[in-house]
C-alpha cells in the first residue's frame, strides 16, 4: 500500500551531517555569528543582538527544537513537559530542572535569570502564567512563541503548511547561530517525508485528543490536519477553522470514521481513550471501534515542530498494518 522507510537516530544524524556539509557558507558564517537578529514574532518585533545562552522553554516542542537543532545546552530549565524526550535527543537532554507541571509562574521563571523564554502557546505568558511579554521584556528578558501558536490575525497559519513548519526552524536556528544545522534538520525531515506514500483511496479519521462528555479533536488547521493530510486521511472536523477544537459525539457517530487517531498523554492515555470509546453505546458501534482501526501518536508530536514530519512516517506506518488498500 505505501512505501515508509523509517529513519532511526543514526540515520537522521547522518542526514543532518549532509546538510550542514553542504551548507553555503553564507550559512555557516550565520550559525557562528553574525549581526543581530531581529523577528516579527506574534505581531512583535523581538531583536537578539546575540545567540541566548540561557533559555526557559515551556511545552515539549519548544524544549526539542532547541535539542534537534544541538543548542539544548542553552536550556536552565523547562516547564509543561508533554512527555519524554525522544530517544534521539535524550543524550542531549540530561537531567532538565522542570519548573512546573503546567504553565510555571513569572517569580519561578525570573528565578532562572533567563535571557529569553520560548513558549509553545502564546498563551503561556499571562500575569498568570509565566508573565506577560512587555512586562518580561521591561525586565530584560526576551520572550518568542511558537510561531505556528500565534493567535493574532494574519499570525497564526492557516492552515498549517510543512512551508511553516520548517520556517519556524530557520528562524529559531538564526536566532540562535545555528542555521547550517536548521537546514541539515530540514533536509533530514524532507527526506523523511519522500517516502510516505499517501493513502490510494479515501479514507476518513477521528483525530481523538481528550474528552469524555465532550471529545476535544484535531481541527481544520492545524498539526493534526497537516498530518492527516499528507498520510492521506480526511478529517471528520477539517471544517472547524482552529487547531484543536469541542466535537461532539452525535458528528462523530454521523461521520462513521474509517480510523480513529488517539493522543496518548500521561494525563489521559490511549487505554483511557479506548474505554471511553468502548463503553459508549453510540461510539461502541463505530466501524473504527468494532475493527479497532486504531492510530496512535504521542501528545508531544502533536504540535507543530520538530516532530511534525517524523509523526506522519509513524502513523503512515500504523496504517499499512490496518490493510485500508
Amino acid at each position: 500500500m505505501r512505501s515508509v522507510t523509517m529513519l532511526g537516530p543514526l540515520g537522521l544524524a547522518g542526514l543532518l551531517l549532509a546538510g550542514c556539509a553542504n551548507a553555503s557558507p553564507e550559512q555557516a558564517a550565520t550559525g557562528a555569528a553574525g549581526a543581530a537578529v531581529t523577528v516579527d514574532n506574534c505581531g512583535r518585533e523581538v531583536t537578539f543582538d546575540t545567540a541566548p545562552e540561557r533559555v526557559v522553554t515551556i511545552k515539549s516542542s519548544t524544549t526539542e527544537m532547541l535539542l534537534a537543532l544541538g543548542v539544548g545546552d542553552r536550556i536552565v530549565a523547562t516547564a509543561y513537559p508533554d512527555g519524554p524526550v525522544p530517544e534521539e535527543w535524550a543524550t542531549e537532554a540530561p537531567e532538565l530542572p522542570v519548573l512546573a507541571d503546567r504553565v510555571p509562574s513569572q517569580e519561578v521563571v525570573l528565578e532562572q535569570e533567563p535571557e529569553l523564554v520560548y513558549a509553545g502557546w502564546e498563551s503561556n505568558f499571562t500575569a498568570d502564567g509565566a508573565g506577560e511579554r512587555e512586562s518580561l521584556e521591561a525586565l530584560g528578558v526576551r520572550t518568542y512563541v511558537a510561531p505556528s501558536a500565534c493567535k493574532g490575525e494574519g499570525y497564526r497559519p492557516n492552515p498549517l503548511t510543512f512551508d511553516d513548519v520548517f520556517a519556524e526552524i530557520r528562524e529559531v536556528a538564526s536566532i540562535f547561530r545555528a542555521s547550517a544545522a536548521g537546514e541539515g534538520l530540514i533536509a533530514g525531515q524532507e527526506a523523511l517525508l519522500a517516502e510516505v506514500t499517501p493513502l490510494p483511496e479515501p479514507a476518513s479519521a477521528l483525530w481523538f485528543s481528550s474528552g469524555t462528555d465532550t471529545p476535544f479533536v484535531g481541527a481544520g488547521i492545524g498539526a493534526p490536519q497537516l498530518i492527516l493530510d499528507t498520510v492521506g486521511l480526511t478529517n471528520v472536523a477539517e471544517h472547524i477553522e482552529d487547531s484543536w477544537a469541542p466535537f461532539n459525539w452525535e458528528a462523530v457517530v454521523d461521520a462513521d470514521p474509517d480510523v480513529i487517531v488517539l493522543v496518548d498523554a500521561d494525563w489521559n492515555p490511549v487505554e483511557q481513550k479506548i474505554e471511553v470509546l468502548e463503553s459508549n453505546p453510540a461510539t461502541a458501534n463505530l466501524t473504527a471501534v468494532r475493527e479497532k482501526r486504531y492510530l496512535t501518536i504521542d501528545f508531544a508530536a502533536t504540535e507543530a515542530g520538530v516532530r511534525t514530519a517524523s509523526a506522519v512516517a509513524e502513523l503512515a506506518d500504523q496504517l499499512a498494518t490496518l490493510g485500508l488498500d
